[in-house]
């Protein structure tokens, strides 16, 4: 059964709760999707978690570039991937999608909508909503993946 932990902020600052708790997750979950529509906060959010993890690097959206990687205090590669500007999953293979989510590297993916089928099955979710009465809200669910019965 999956386990859902769910966050509001209506402030930058308050992405850090919701950012350390993804962060920790990537440890055993080393594949995130950030799903939200346009302007919904992905970039800011994953911002806040590579901040948590002592990435220096400015982090911006690789809409153009698709992939911007990062490296994490610990020296881990993280891999922030933008699939908006994909018209077909295809693109993704020509990236090499497979050799970053398979790597066991961090990757962390907004528009996976974009590339359906190719999202590892035990990748982590974030979905980000603004709320009804506060522009500047957002509600953040971080749910973990099944896990299969052994």
């Amino acid at each position: 059964m999956a386990r859902n932990r769910e966050f509001d902020t209506n402030s930058p600052e308050g992405l850090r709760e919701p950012a350390e708790a993804i962060a920790e997750l990537l440890r055993r979950y080393p594949v995130a999707v950030f799903h939200g529509e346009m302007g919904a906060g992905k970039t800011t959010l994953i911002r806040a978690v590579a901040e948590v993890m002592g990435v220096e690097d400015t982090v911006t959206s690789p809409t153009f570039a698709i992939v911007n990687a990062y490296t994490a205090a610990t020296g881990a590669d993280i891999y922030h991937f933008d699939f908006y500007r994909i018209d077909d999953p295809a693109e993704a293979f020509d990236l090499g999608y497979e050799e970053y989510f398979f790597s066991g590297d961090i990757c962390l993916v907004e528009w996976p909508e974009k590339i359906p089928g190719l999202i590892p099955e035990d990748a982590l979710r974030i979905t980000i909503t603004a709320h009804p009465a506060d522009p500047a809200g957002r509600h953040i669910v971080v749910e973990e993946p099944e896990r299969s019965q052994e």
